[in-house]
């Protein structure tokens, strides 16, 4: 078999391992960010009704991230003995239960606690979806299936901003319940009901499902091996090694700084827009939904054109630094809806544009057996910016009644951010071997 037509081949086989892999994914992933950062919603009535300040819910918001950090490791841990069928039906049966949960808070305490139960509840989905996605596609192709999850990012501002507007809009009072605790009561369900279907549809490996034959499993492992090779090379790190390895602190450094920008946008995104002058919650959360629209093909073309030049530290660069170039210019146009709505356009884009290129990163430095808790380590540290974040704007914003100096240092993290990964990566090859091509130590590979 030639190379171009066996390269056809496996065109032809990972858009069929995609289409059956990566809708569910996708479809649970916008429902887990929904129920995510709805808060930034419920906030808009859920503050004044219950006297909650803004350092309040700040941490309230970002508290959801001290449950999440703690729990990621042992549940991607767990993924790799029990498999992701059981893993991510049982994620999304709680976690949609603590949202559903939300609708019951009354005093900052409850806030806290149930904010860090679905942190909890949701830890071990991100990187375990990360994992995952390893068990079927190599790192040559990665990067595009992972851009998906941060379509869906984008996808589920858009369809939360709508929702949540038109559910504060006209369900305030409907049964004796106030607007945002039918916001958290709709909004978890999907996740409950996913719960239920992920036992069906979801298969725990290649080797588990039907609807590839014999040949098509062969090729795809052989595929995948090539990874698994080129990633034998690299140190076999003990999990305690990691915390030690330079380049692994690098990425998680890099990552808190890019869920620093990520969490101010999603949390403080719906009150930047009221205080624009919006107008009503249903207009709040139509113009809310404008950056996610632009935002979800920014995401989609950007990881495809980092993957086509198999490039990515200068697309993460330029991406994370625009964004944090725009948030910092969000004071200057405080009033102006027009103009905050184009910065949050480049600031939605940039931010959730650079997640699928970093995920494509961290591989490149894990062995095979140390990917599960490695991913998971870069992914749980480097999200405690998800708590700093919110936490420190919301503070700021108690004291000074502004957002101005939060958002300043927000841009400055983040260009930092962008300027650290083109250093992490400088030294390391951006290239991923490819079928026929040398594998590291000049050894040829073989494939028929």
């Amino acid at each position: 078999m030639s190379a171009r037509e066996d390269g056809g081949e496996l065109d032809s086989l990972y858009r069929r391992v995609t289409i059956r892999i990566v809708p569910f994914l996708f479809i649970a992933y916008v429902v887990a960010i929904i129920d995510r950062i709805n808060i930034g919603f419920a906030q808009l009535h859920m503050r004044s009704e219950l006297g909650f300040s803004d350092a309040v819910y700040g941490l309230g918001a970002g508290i959801f991230y001290l449950g999440y950090v703690v729990f990621q490791v042992p549940s991607n841990v767990l993924l790799r003995k029990i498999g992701a069928r059981k893993t991510f039906a049982r994620i999304l049966l709680v976690w949609g239960a603590a949202s559903m949960a939300m609708s019951t808070v009354r005093t900052p305490e409850m806030l806290y606690f149930l904010r860090f139960l679905l942190g909890t509840f949701e830890a071990g989905f991100f990187p375990g979806i990360i994992l995952y996605l390893t068990y079927w596609f190599p790192a040559s192709r990665r990067a595009r299936a992972t851009s998906w999850l941060f379509v869906a990012v984008t996808l589920s501002g858009i369809i939360g901003s709508v929702a949540s507007g038109a559910i504060m809009q006209y369900f305030n009072g409907v049964l004796g319940l106030s607007n945002w605790q039918w916001l958290f009561v709709l909004e978890g369900v999907p996740a409950v009901l996913l719960g239920v279907i992920a036992r069906s549809v979801v298969a725990d490996s290649p080797n588990d499902v039907r609807w590839l034959s014999s040949d098509e499993k062969k090729m795809l492992a052989e595929d995948l091996q090539l990874e698994s090779r080129r990633e034998s090379a690299a140190p076999n790190h003990s999990f305690l090694s990691m915390l030690a390895n330079q380049k692994i602190l690098a990425l998680i450094a890099v990552y808190f700084t890019l869920s620093c920008g990520a969490m101010a946008i999603s949390f403080w995104l719906p009150i930047m827009v009221n205080s624009a002058g919006s107008g009503s919650m249903l207009k709040t959360g139509l113009f809310s939904a404008f950056p996610y629209v632009v935002g979800m093909f920014g995401v989609a073309l950007i990881a495809r054109h980092s993957d086509r030049r198999n490039e990515r530290r200068f697309h993460y660069a330029i991406c994370i630094i625009s964004a944090g170039v725009a948030m910092g210019l969000l004071p200057a146009f405080t009033g102006n809806l027009p103009a905050i709505l184009v910065l949050l356009c480049v600031g939605v884009t940039g931010t959730f544009a650079a997640f699928p290129i970093f995920w494509s990163v961290p591989h490149r430095f894990l062995s095979d057996k140390t990917a599960a808790a490695g991913l998971a380590l870069v992914s749980c540290l480097g999200q405690i910016g998800g708590f700093v974040s919110p936490v420190t704007i919301g503070w700021i914003k108690s004291v000074t009644g502004r957002m101005d100096n939060g958002l300043y240092a927000l841009s400055g993290v983040m260009v930092l951010g962008g300027i650290g990964m083109v250093f992490i990566l400088r030294s390391s090859s951006e290239s991923v071997p490819q079928r026929g091509q040398p594998l590291p130590g000049g050894k040829p590979e073989n494939l028929p």
